[in-house]
């Protein structure tokens, strides 16, 4: 299996307020899907900013300051398998708007997940 990408998610309080922060220190939008979730890009790097208050993508609530790594992939099927083969627990997701996502955590708790992405 072959990671095509990545980005790192922080987990804000406001969409509005941590968009502007980031872009100010020069990123810039790739994506925005709302108040859910938003990319921002500069090279060699793309943030994703998600409210600290939606726990539905990360299994559990979470503080503002919080992060999650995502992998993009191009077969979420070939990394349940991968999961499954290492016997990583995960939760299957089909987000109709962003993509397909097995989400797990790694042995510190910290938020992990594969996303074959729809865009």
């Amino acid at each position: 299996m072959k990671i095509t990408g990545s980005n790192v998610t922080i987990m804000v309080k406001n969409m509005d307020t941590a968009i502007n922060f980031y872009q100010n220190l020069g990123l810039t939008i790739q994506q925005r899907w709302g108040d859910h979730y938003a990319m921002l890009t500069a090279e060699g790097i793309t943030l994703g900013i998600h409210p600290a208050n939606d726990s539905k993508h990360t299994g559990g609530t979470l503080s503002s300051g919080s992060l999650s790594i995502g992998l993009f992939i191009e077969n979420i099927e070939d990394a349940k398998a991968l999961l499954d083969q290492h016997k990583i627990p995960y939760k299957a997701e089909n987000d109709e708007n962003s993509g397909l996502y097995a989400h797990f955590t790694d042995p510190d708790g910290t938020v992990v997940y594969y996303v074959q992405p729809k865009w």
